[in-house]
């Protein structure tokens, strides 16, 4: 009988090594407007993203958004580009060498953790071909979105599949769907704030933004409203604030139909207008600052709220590659998947 190797680092009996998918939305590879018009291509294309006739919205995508927008928005990108590149890419690679070197030491062995992005290099697609040649045969599906929605970690479940569907030997599967209320991820969240604003001295209020989906969405049944409140009423009582410490909105919309609000812009001018001089801003459903937080939240949004009557809008900072990010994720694997003996 010929010798049959389904892949020459697999096994054919357990115990499996185990392996970790993290997955984020992605960012452009470079900043140029081609770049920025290739990401924008593949995330707004991907039908999870735009839920609409896609014989009217591929004109307007086409004829519109492509030409126009990357020349736009090229001047934000610079303000957060580094000069190793991506600040979103950069520190999800630091983010997965962590995470990895956490679980491997956690485990007594290798612990395998790839970079998977859902419209950017490296592609969900080259992050599970990465852990099948390192040998891991049981796998775990992180997407980095603490709230579930369709838009984000539904589009990781669509792009897992599709990539698998062209593996001969499929590995053991397991998904996280999302961690809104999971208290170690509310402690981690609630304690990076709480030494931020402990160490900048306390705005008078504190506002949670989350990143908007369309109205149309949560209609539908998507429940990624109700857990971002459910998010930020946890974070609240964590902190101990009441009711008048705090406020929560939603960002980063786009066109004109109705999205889940109420907006972000619309609350920080409102707080401003309200006698509110110094706010503090989180946004915890940003596992890794990226253009929404540093950008839009730290620049876009400080204007606003300047120009309305404020004197100072900080962002504090997602909690990236730290220490509590780690220990938090890799607590949430091992919920999922026994340590390999």
């Amino acid at each position: 009988m010929p010798h049959y190797d389904p892949s020459p680092r697999y096994q054919l009996q357990g115990p499996y090594k185990l392996g970790v998918l993290l997955i984020n939305s992605g960012t452009p590879d470079a900043l140029t407007s081609g770049a920025i018009r290739n990401f924008l291509r593949q995330l707004l294309r991907d039908r999870r993203t735009i839920e609409v006739s896609r014989a009217i919205w591929c004109w307007i995508l086409y004829f519109i958004i492509l030409p126009l927008r990357p020349i736009r928005v090229v001047p934000k990108y610079r303000r957060v580009w580094t000069d190793a590149g991506s600040p979103l890419l950069l520190i999800s690679r630091r983010l997965r060498e962590a995470l990895q070197t956490r679980l491997s030491a956690d485990a007594g062995q290798e612990v395998a953790v790839e970079l998977g992005m859902l419209y950017s290099s490296p592609s969900v697609a080259t992050g599970l071909a990465a852990l099948r040649e390192r040998g891991a045969q049981r796998i775990l599906v992180l997407p980095l979105f603490p709230q579930y929605s369709g838009s984000t970690a539904g589009a990781s479940y669509d792009q897992v599949g599709k990539a698998l569907r062209a593996w001969r030997f499929l590995p053991e599967l397991r998904y996280i769907s999302d961690y809104n209320v999971e208290p170690d991820y509310i402690r981690a969240v609630a304690a990076d704030i709480a030494a931020w604003r402990a160490r900048e001295t306390a705005g008078q209020h504190l506002l949670l933004s989350f990143h908007g989906i369309p109205a149309s969405y949560v209609a539908k049944g998507d429940p990624y409203e109700r857990k971002c409140l459910a998010t930020a009423a946890a974070i609240a009582q964590q902190l101990g604030l009441a009711e008048t410490d705090w406020s929560v909105s939603f960002q980063s919309r786009v066109g004109t139909a109705r999205w889940v609000g109420p907006y972000t812009d619309t609350v920080v001018r409102e707080l401003a207008q309200r006698g509110i001089k110094q706010l503090d801003v989180a946004c915890p459903g940003f596992a890794i600052d990226c253009l929404e937080t540093i950008d839009e939240m730290g620049v876009e949004a400080a204007e606003i709220f300047h120009e309305a009557g404020g004197a100072a809008l900080r962002y504090i900072p997602a909690l990236n590659d730290s220490e509590q990010q780690v220990a938090m994720l890799a607590g949430l694997v091992w919920q999922h998947a026994r340590p390999v003996s």
